[in-house]
């Protein structure tokens, strides 16, 4: 079922986003991370896509598994950046033929070696390209996008970044997930001038549970996200003085109260990046009474 119709149905709810681990050994874990998040009943889950393709078939696997074993609804994300038109439309067709109803549809990130490709003869140029395709080959699927609450590191202004994810509706998105964020108002500052411009589709907010504060500090350099400097002290500090188990309360507890905030002032949801760890999503999930007990 396309993801939309079941945000038309259900509000509030909680989403979560996986990445697949590189070694495979390391599958059976992840399953069970997995299948304990079936507890807090959340509404799909969503699944990475790395650089230029490179996890195309694991994302592909795992996707279907967690669908067929695990029941969940799941969403694979695509990036068309480098991608040939061939290769986009085996994976979107291995999807359907697998029971996956859900695209999150990404321009993508170039490799870290190399740089970004040569775009001028590219069939794929941007996210709102890939969109018009999947549109096109697969009409029955939901397809979803991102949004930047805070803009996206390589848009011009706030206004061409806002007049982007415009683009990517006009092309038949249903929906957007928000890159992270730790300052709630950057959301509902970004939702009305979206709803302003004309975008009258839900935009899911996306949250970070800050679980250890070197890795959360190398995601937000890398997307450019920012940490509000009180926040960002007290982290560090209860590294310094406490450890590492003090960072993840802090790191959860600042998660849990930006979702309840997000939810009461009118959120459709919140889609947590999980980092694969099931105990604090369920822990926030609990927090915020929707759930979240295992059997």
């Amino acid at each position: 079922m396309r993801i939309v119709t079941l945000i038309e149905r259900r509000r509030p709810f909680v989403s979560f986003e996986f990445y697949p681990p590189k070694d495979r050994a390391a599958w059976p874990g992840f399953l069970r991370e997995a299948a304990r998040l079936r507890a807090a009943a959340p509404l799909f889950v969503s699944v990475t896509y790395g650089a230029m393709g490179s996890t195309r078939d694991t994302t592909l696997e795992i996707v279907s598994r967690l669908k067929r074993e695990i029941g969940l609804e799941t969403m694979a994300h695509l990036t068309c950046i480098g991608a040939s038109r061939e290769n986009l439309d085996a994976f979107l067709d291995a999807l359907a033929g697998d029971g996956v109803d859900n695209v999150l549809a990404l321009r993508g990130d170039p490799p870290r070696e190399g740089g970004m490709p040569d775009l001028g003869a590219a069939d794929f140029r941007c996210a709102a390209d890939l969109v018009s395709h999947i549109r096109e080959r697969h009409r029955e699927m939901g397809v979803a996008v991102a949004a930047y609450p805070e803009g996206h590191p390589e848009a011009p202004s706030p206004e061409e970044d806002l007049a982007f994810l415009k683009g990517k509706f006009d092309r038949g998105a249903d929906f957007a997930i928000t890159q992270l964020f730790f300052e709630n108002e950057s959301y509902w500052r970004f939702l009305d001038r979206a709803r302003r411009a004309g975008i009258e589709a839900p935009l899911v907010p996306g949250i970070l549970p800050i679980l250890n504060l070197s890795s959360a500090e190398r995601i937000v350099s890398l997307c450019g996200a920012r940490v509000p400097p009180a926040f960002l002290a007290e982290l560090r500090e209860a590294r310094e003085r406490r450890g590492a188990e003090e960072v993840r309360r802090l790191g959860v507890r600042y998660a849990t109260d930006q979702a309840r905030e997000l939810l009461r002032r009118g959120a459709p949801g919140v889609h947590l990046y999980t980092l694969n760890k099931a105990d604090a999503c369920l822990q926030i999930v609990r927090a915020l009474g929707m759930g979240g007990e295992e059997p």
